[in-house]
């Protein structure tokens, strides 16, 4: 928490009127919000010493998407099968994809399109694209934790002042933004709204008026006697003035606000409104895919999105119709966003959902849950795109060539992100080393 309180005296503050759970939430900086004490997060500013980073933004579509109406229209199958949606070419020779994403189709150079991904689950959960693994891998010990918090344990911070994993929503299964598994709570995702902006800003205390008062940290060694044996003020003492720069800092509060965005590049991304289609889903927020971008440019290493819901049991032609024009907007605005800002060979962008649908279209004329195949955008990272990477049967009921499993979309991950996954492990609580993956990267890709 950044939460610094005002100047009312109350029976356990301090000589400088500052209570004694003001200075703590000083101290511990972030174990609510960043996960990480004040010694954890000023010795990761030493390690790093460079802003230079490797990132990924993870946009969930919530509900299951439909494969063949996406990135391989199946104009072969009959029509109950194939459905109203027609494919169209792409800047790359023998490419096609379906017509609601015109934009995609203009940067398919820059793109790669996953189009027999296997080893889904089959559950409406966003656990297995924010892990790579089943729910219920060592759910006894806590469950695997999400990409996002093993950055967070691997590498740290970034900048001491923004957290490395950010997830952008909250409420509801499907808009989970990942979850730290046995790592604990303190690589869970900090949540940039509601009551984790607020803990950000500084409650009526202004950067002079706080300088002036650094005597608060005469009170760390009294209150390190008094705290809990969760070590959260270890070390603090010795970065006493690096820790003021910390709680002042605004780069995650200015990377939110959009304001202050060039006014040209806000509308290139748009607003994704009006949010139809939307249920007890996430809205179509193209927003959020801005901020994504933010985020990353001042040192988030992973940022995890819900976009729209996509559990299209009727009407699925409207439903893709809708969501397609609005992420199709979005993605082409964040791939040529991160390219003109030289960040796409950094910046890995992963666009899939938790399955696919039904080959055939229901008699509500929607498709239902189909885990045996679905469906993945990949772009950035560095990886050799211009690529539409297997095929599904002419039916879409099963991958036909080279599928591609979830296991290995994180392992290519991994590998832009900079980790040697061979090499590489977390320690459970049990203290064994778990690998991140059990599979390699996509071959075709890196």
């Amino acid at each position: 928490m950044l939460s610094v309180y005002g100047s009312k005296t109350t029976r356990n503050a301090y000589c400088d009127q500052i209570s004694r759970r003001g200075v703590l939430k000083i101290g511990a900086l972030g174990v609510g919000a960043f996960g990480l004490n004040m010694a954890d997060v000023l010795r990761a500013e030493a390690k790093t010493g460079s802003m230079n980073h490797k990132a990924v933004i993870n946009i969930f579509l919530g509900g299951g998407p439909p494969h063949q109406d996406m990135w391989e229209i199946k104009t072969e199958a009959p029509k109950e099968i194939r459905g109203p949606f027609q494919p169209i070419s792409t800047n790359v020779s023998g490419i096609q994809i379906g017509e609601c994403f015109p934009k995609i189709a203009s940067i398919a150079d820059k793109s790669a399109f996953l189009r027999a991904v296997v080893g889904c689950e089959g559950r409406h959960d966003s656990f297995q694209c924010m892990t790579g693994w089943r729910h219920a891998d060592m759910r006894p010990l806590g469950g695997r934790p999400a990409l996002g918090s093993v950055m967070h344990k691997l590498k740290g911070p970034v900048d001491p002042s923004v957290p490395p994993y950010i997830g952008m929503k909250t409420d509801g299964v499907w808009r989970n933004p990942g979850t730290p598994g046995f790592l604990g709570s303190a690589y869970g995702p900090f949540i940039p709204d509601g009551q984790g902006l607020n803990d950000m800003k500084l409650n009526g205390i202004t950067t002079d008026r706080l300088s002036d008062r650094k005597q608060v940290l005469a009170s760390i060694d009294r209150l390190r006697r008094n705290a809990d044996a969760d070590g959260s003020l270890e070390g603090l003492d010795a970065y006493q003035q690096q820790a003021f720069d910390v709680l002042t800092s605004s780069k995650l509060v200015d990377a939110l606000d959009l304001s202050k965005e060039d006014p040209k590049i806000r509308a290139r991304y748009g607003d994704g409104k009006p949010y139809t289609f939307k249920y007890d889903g996430a809205e179509t927020n193209n927003e959020l895919v801005l901020q994504a971008r933010r985020l990353v440019e001042v040192g988030v290493r992973c940022v995890t999105l819900t976009y729209g819901r996509w559990d299209s049991h009727g009407d699925n032609e409207g439903l893709v119709r809708h969501h397609g024009v609005r992420i199709d907007q979005a993605v082409h605005a964040l791939v040529t966003d991160l390219e003109e800002r030289g960040m796409l060979d950094d910046v890995t962008v992963l666009v899939w959902g938790e399955f696919g649908r039904t080959p055939r279209i229901n008699g509500n004329a929607g498709r239902d849950h189909w885990p045996q195949v679905s469906c993945a955008y990949m772009a950035g990272g560095g990886m050799q795109t211009g690529q539409a990477i297997g095929s599904t049967n002419r039916l879409g009921e099963h991958a036909h060539s080279r599928p591609v499993h979830v296991q290995e979309i994180f392992a290519t991950l991994y590998h832009n992100l900079g980790i040697d996954i061979s090499a590489t492990t977390i320690t459970d609580p049990t203290g064994r080393p778990q690998y991140l993956t059990q599979r390699d990267p996509i071959r075709e890709l890196v």
